[in-house]
């Protein structure tokens, strides 16, 4: 399944994305939506901007989902994603440049 986005509403504390899931046969479309705690997103230092791919990503994973067609981008989901990026982020520091040619 394909999934795009459509939109998103914001309410005092959660910022809810809208998407649409495109099945293979290109005609069946379900609508989608994952809800964000924007005080956890703070914490995690996810920026804003990463959130719609982020919620895309964690409806491309949730292939059990069923009959579910509401999730929520959990603590736990952030914490993976900030762990991920710290290690790439340390990973980036290690390496190497090669030294500079005059």
């Amino acid at each position: 399944m394909q999934f795009i986005l459509t939109g998103f509403h914001q309410d005092v504390a959660f910022r809810t994305f809208a998407f649409e899931g495109i099945a293979a046969d290109r005609k069946t479309r379900t609508e989608f939506t994952v809800r964000v705690e924007l005080a956890l997103m703070r914490k995690y230092s996810i920026r804003v901007q990463e959130l719609p791919l982020l919620c895309r990503l964690l409806l491309e994973r949730s292939d059990d989902r069923g009959q579910e067609h509401t999730l929520i981008f959990s603590e736990e989901d952030m914490r993976v994603h900030a762990s991920a990026q710290a290690a790439r982020v340390a990973g980036s520091f290690k390496k190497k440049r090669p030294p500079l040619q005059a």
